[in-house]
């Protein structure tokens, strides 16, 4: 009997960014109300947190168990997390009473590709 264990690489996935750089054109309508929705809700110091410990985890997911101790009570970590998710920030997933974040895919690369000048 082998004592090797398997371990799951996360797949990385190519996604484009969702909108052109702003210095190569102006946003359309509908690009600017959704990147406005994902800075507006990074604007919160609590949410900026959150995310910060979701992307930053080792595994590339994070237990809302191992990420709450942000310095406000457990439902309003949910609200937060719920407002990062809604606007495509984040993913979950529940996994019996716990529920697991990761970073949308792409996410990151929307972003930085937005605001990178060309």
């Amino acid at each position: 009997m082998s004592n090797l264990k398997t371990v799951e690489l996360p797949v990385i996935e190519e996604v484009a960014p969702c909108c052109p750089p702003l210095t190569s054109s102006a946003l359309s309508e509908e690009d600017s109300v959704r990147m406005a929705a994902m800075f507006k809700a990074l604007g919160d110091p609590v949410r900026l947190r959150l995310f910060s410990r979701v992307a930053s985890h080792p595994d590339g997911e994070a237990c809302v168990c191992d990420i709450s101790d942000v310095g406000v009570s457990q439902p309003t970590v949910s609200h937060h997390l719920k407002k990062l998710r809604d606007v495509g920030l984040l993913e979950s997933e529940r996994r019996g009473t716990w529920v697991y974040y990761r970073l949308a895919p792409g996410v990151l690369a929307g972003m930085a590709g937005l605001l990178t000048a060309r």
